[in-house]
């Protein structure tokens, strides 16, 4: 599976949670593919929703969203997310840009879930690095999926 998002904005959404932790690439890398992951799967929960309510279109509102943030406040792309909400829905399905963008605020709150505790496990082994093991770690522990 190749991943959508680009791992720069990945590894600064880690290194805000990580308080002066290094910050592997490995763990931008693999934190990339789990937040790819939960947003296609989200996305087809939405267009469950949409096509429940006669539509092709897929809006905030199918994300369970009421507010939409300004899309310049947030860290990760709007495009690449756009590819991942299409990786598993059908090609005829549409997404809003509000939609995008709703989405991509979703994604980087579960990111900043991820990568707090993420950088809590590397304190907890003594380590000064967030390394793919901790984010790899965080989701053995049951914490989604």
């Amino acid at each position: 599976m190749s991943v959508e998002l680009p791992f720069a904005p990945v590894d600064a959404v880690i290194r805000r949670n990580a308080d002066g932790l290094r910050v592997s690439a490995d763990a931008a890398e693999e934190l990339a593919r789990r937040i790819q992951k939960r947003g296609a799967s989200l996305a087809v929960a939405a267009a469950e929703e949409a096509t429940a309510d006669g539509r092709k279109t897929l809006m905030p509102a199918d994300f369970g969203v009421n507010h939409v943030p300004d899309k310049d406040s947030l860290e990760l792309p709007v495009a690449p997310v756009d590819r991942i909400a299409r990786l598993d829905i059908a090609d005829d399905y549409r997404v809003a840009m509000d939609a995008r963008v709703a989405l991509a605020n979703i994604l980087e709150a579960f990111a900043d879930d991820v990568a707090a505790a993420a950088a809590t496990l590397a304190r907890h082994a003594d380590r000064r690095t967030v390394k793919a093991a901790d984010i790899e770690t965080y989701f053995e522990l049951g914490q989604y999926y």
